[in-house]
């Protein structure tokens, strides 16, 4: 339940720094939140899936620790950061 190569592309230049920039929290929040998506719409036809659920919020965890990292280093960025994402926070 992973993302393209494509899509991962566009996602890195769109919140990434610099070109080929996969490190940044920025980037790394940006992707977790597209295979969060990508797995929330599985979810909706396949009810069942507990493995595939417990993979979920193992992402929705790391993502939330990069976020609070993100908050603790700058408040401005992470308020835009969720902002740009359109995250509740």
């Amino acid at each position: 339940m992973s993302i393209t190569a494509e899509d991962k592309a566009r996602v890195m230049k769109e919140y990434g720094t610099k070109e080929s920039d996969t490190g940044s929290p920025e980037v790394q929040v940006a992707i977790l939140s597209s295979r969060i998506a990508t797995l929330t719409e599985h979810f909706k036809t396949h009810k069942k899936d507990n493995h595939g659920r417990r993979g979920l919020l193992k992402m929705v965890a790391t993502r939330r620790k990069l976020l609070d990292y993100v908050k603790g280093k700058d408040e401005a960025r992470y308020q835009d950061l969720i902002k740009r994402l359109g995250l509740r926070r």
